[in-house]
């Protein structure tokens, strides 16, 4: 296994260089071999926003937004992204990246709070990066700080970790309450998968209780998934609690992916329709979520792993 550390301090890393464009941030300055061997590089992305570039030995490859903690794509090897940003995305920090998979944190859905919470607005920081067998991983950062602690008053510390394999990206979440007193999230990773929605389907959530949102998303109306094959027929946003741990999603566009999860308790399907004309057609979004609250004691840390895999 190789192993690096992202401190962001040049002791612990001697070939780290600083960046003028972003102060305090430091990017890995890695030498060709280095980057082989390690599979991990830190570039520019959209907007000049820094982002980690993860490759497999396999040929795969994920890109991952410092600003959010975003993966924006997930390229098997034969170069086709199974994940979708939507073409009115910004890349400038003023909105979420609108895409990929971003994060909901610590609030999932509107609340007391802006919808989604603050994890997909604020910038997360790089922690750590290995390599095991050719599989790159990375690890990111989030504190809370005056912007997370003016509508959510408490102090934790989450890390994210993304390991790519030749077939399959798996993230890892990591919440702790650095607090000393409790608190209560609900969290979800909204992820966005490229789709021909009128051939996607999706397996495994028959019998389950469910949320739809639709035609009210205020006034949810209760019920029990009933087919065996979900689609996608029109708008759909809905909630289906106590899911199972693994779902499969048929794309429509020939790929069949595989979505397991431990301790993501529940999933949500979300398609706008004619709400997002210009791209409803092409994407689909299956999130593993966790709807009920979380409560965290001090020094409490709650983990939830995400495998995503193509057949």
């Amino acid at each position: 296994m190789v192993s690096m550390a992202f401190s962001l301090n040049t002791v612990a890393f001697p070939n780290l260089r600083r960046s003028n464009r972003y102060p305090g941030m430091a990017f890995a300055s890695l030498s060709s071999k280095e980057s082989t061997s390690l599979g991990v590089r830190v570039t520019e992305g959209e907007g000049n926003l820094p982002k980690v570039v993860l490759t497999s030995s396999g040929g795969s490859e994920a890109e991952i937004y410092l600003f959010g903690g975003c993966i924006t794509s997930w390229k098997v090897a034969n170069g086709k992204d199974l994940l979708f940003v939507r073409p009115d995305a910004v890349f400038n920090k003023k909105k979420p990246i609108s895409g990929g998979i971003p994060h909901c944190f610590p609030q999932f859905g509107p609340g007391v709070i802006q919808q989604h919470g603050f994890a997909r607005n604020m910038d997360w920081s790089l922690f750590d990066s290995e390599n095991v067998d050719g599989n790159p991983a990375v690890t990111l950062e989030l504190k809370d700080e005056s912007y997370s602690r003016a509508m959510w008053d408490f102090s934790f510390h989450a890390l994210f970790k993304v390991t790519l394999n030749t077939k399959n990206l798996s993230t890892e979440l990591k919440v702790k309450n650095t607090d000393n007193k409790p608190f209560f999230f609900t969290s979800a990773l909204h992820t966005y998968f490229r789709a021909s929605v009128s051939g996607a389907t999706v397996k495994g959530l028959k019998g389950c209780k469910t949320l739809n949102k639709h035609p009210d998303p205020s006034n949810p109306v209760e019920g029990v998934e009933e087919r065996d094959v979900v689609n996608f027929p029109g708008f759909v946003d809905c909630v289906y609690l106590g899911a199972p741990n693994e779902l499969h999603l048929d794309n429509g566009l020939g790929d069949l992916i595989s979505i397991k999860n431990a301790n993501w308790s529940d999933a949500v399907l979300w398609n706008p329709y004619t709400q997002m004309e210009a791209c409803y057609r092409d994407f689909v979004c299956v999130e593993n979520a966790k709807i009920g609250s979380v409560k965290l004691e001090p020094d409490q840390t709650w983990t939830a792993v995400q495998h995503i895999s193509i057949a």
